[in-house]
């Protein structure tokens, strides 16, 4: 008996402990999978205690975690301190904080990102959607007026029959959307109250006109299509929270308008750039940024602006690569503005370039410092090889560099056709070359072919010695074989500030954009 009860005792004992912190679950490597058999449905949050975007995250985190509990819902919200659990950062390639990641049916194997909003509806809703049926059905008049309360953007079909062909391509569209409610209803009372007359689709929303109905043939895309261009405020400032909604819609071309809130003139500019998204819905998001905001001044730097150089008007395309676009005036009006756009949309604008001017002894020291009114002069000068390093000031690993980079130069200072260089790349652009991490570093060999080759190999002088005397062979690649680009989400600072990252997550040697 004695021998049955320690066996007990300590297979109690072995049971990891799963604490709570408001109402979000504490984990660790060793209390996951306990936690994953008692929850199955779990959304974790690898942090970081440092970092700021983590921090502001926090309250609403708490607060989804709240109303889930509050419902009575089986769904749970988790975090990781990733700086502490390395071991199981590294396991789910946490490479940034936050990083949010949904374990769906007591699976712990390849969790799902989560990938919308950080505001606690946002995340409420998110895992409504991936834990139940994509449309649900309205309970009469209540139930319309509680969801439409809930969210910041419910979208409601009035089908009087469920299965007909509308209805199934209602259901088609709600499928492929995550994080805004989809419900149905048949009911008389609740087509009067919203004085809907036939079967329709309804957008309900917290902002500009509170509701938009759908008009044109029933199908998945044109839906589809409705949503996403009525989904979001006509102008949306840009904040933590709405950061992801911003980077991650389909909308990829954004004007942004760089105004402080405190200026006296500030409502009647909005009020001009709103007049001027009306014309744009769905092509192009238009952006307000409080210039004034320290977190946003990254941005700011990202596009060559200065506080006091705002207001300012900018565009930019998020494809493949971005490309930016400056108005020719400061005339921050709805007629200037719409121009700017509809040359834009027409394809009559030419990107816009960054460049600094070229500093006095740009070329008497080590290490010569390129802008872009000399890049191409230099770096495809057919005699000479020349290597670059295209760097950020405010970047970690930049700064790292910087003693090594300073050797590398002074080895190479009196050879006559070898040339160690440098670009601030948050100051200078090049249509030719597309900088995505710092430092980036380049080499440009003699010749008339143009060619570029990434360095790729160790950061050291033996290795970028290596490397020059091989003629760039030894440790480097053709050019576009980086090992990893970074996306428009950057600007977000998703990683870190100017931190290398801790111990927690894996390190490719690159600051984010």
């Amino acid at each position: 008996m004695l021998k049955l009860f320690l066996l007990c005792t300590l297979a109690v004992a072995s049971r990891a402990e799963v604490g709570e912190e408001e109402d979000v679950l504490v984990l660790k490597k060793s209390n996951i999978e306990e936690a994953l058999k008692a929850h199955p449905n779990i959304l974790v949050e690898f942090y970081a205690p440092w970092c700021g975007h983590c921090k502001a995250l926090a309250p609403e985190y708490a607060k989804a975690a709240g109303m889930l509990k509050a419902e009575g819902s089986q769904i749970r919200l988790g975090k990781v301190d990733a700086t502490e659990e390395t071991e199981l950062a590294q396991e789910y390639g946490v490479r940034g904080y936050p990083t949010i990641k949904f374990f769906k049916g007591g699976e712990k194997e390849s969790p799902k990102e989560y990938s919308a909003g950080r505001q606690a509806e946002d995340i409420v809703s998110w895992l409504k959607k991936r834990t139940g049926p994509a449309v649900a059905t309205l309970d009469g008049v209540t139930g319309a007026e509680s969801l439409i309360a809930d969210n910041e953007v419910a979208v409601i079909g009035f089908f009087k029959d469920p299965e007909s062909a509308d209805a199934k391509a209602f259901e088609k569209a709600a499928e492929a959307i995550d994080d805004i409610p989809f419900a149905t209803t048949a009911d008389d009372a609740v087509y009067s109250k919203f004085e809907v007359s036939k079967d329709g689709v309804v957008l309900f929303k917290k902002f500009d006109e509170g509701r938009n109905t759908f008009d044109g043939e029933m199908t998945k895309e044109n839906l589809l299509s409705f949503v996403k261009a009525n989904q979001l405020p006509l102008v949306i400032e840009f904040t933590e929270q709405t950061a992801p909604k911003i980077f991650g819609g389909e909308i990829k071309s954004h004007i942004l308008m760089f105004l402080p809130k405190t200026a006296s003139d500030f409502q009647d500019k909005m009020d001009q750039f709103k007049k001027a998204a009306e014309g744009f819905r769905g092509q192009i998001l238009f952006i307000f940024i409080d210039s004034d905001v320290d977190d946003n001044q990254r941005i700011l730097e990202f596009f060559g602006l200065k506080k006091e150089e705002c207001p300012a008007i900018r565009l930019i395309t998020l494809e493949d690569e971005m490309t930016k676009y400056k108005p020719d005036s400061d005339s921050i009006t709805a007629e200037s503005i719409t121009q700017f756009c509809k040359k834009f949309t027409d394809g009559k604008l030419k990107p816009h370039l960054m460049s600094q001017d070229i500093p006095e002894d740009w070329d008497k020291n080590a290490v010569t410092v390129l802008v872009g009114k000399n890049f191409e002069e230099v770096v495809f000068n057919p005699a000479k090889n020349v290597f670059v390093e295209f760097y950020a000031p405010w970047c970690g690993h930049c700064k790292q560099l910087t003693p090594i980079w300073e050797k590398l130069g002074e080895k190479y200072k009196d050879s006559g056709d070898i040339i160690v260089a440098k670009m601030d790349s948050t100051a200078n652009e090049i249509d030719s070359v597309k900088v995505h991490s710092f430092p980036t570093l380049k080499f440009f060999p003699a010749g008339d072919e143009h060619k570029v080759i990434d360095y790729n190999g160790e950061r050291t002088l033996e290795g970028f010695t290596k490397f020059l005397e091989s003629g760039g062979k030894d440790g480097g690649a053709p050019a576009g074989d980086e090992e990893e680009d970074l996306d428009a989400e950057d600007l977000d600072e998703e990683g870190q500030d100017d931190s290398d990252m801790e111990d927690g997550g894996e390190d490719d040697g690159h600051d984010e954009l």
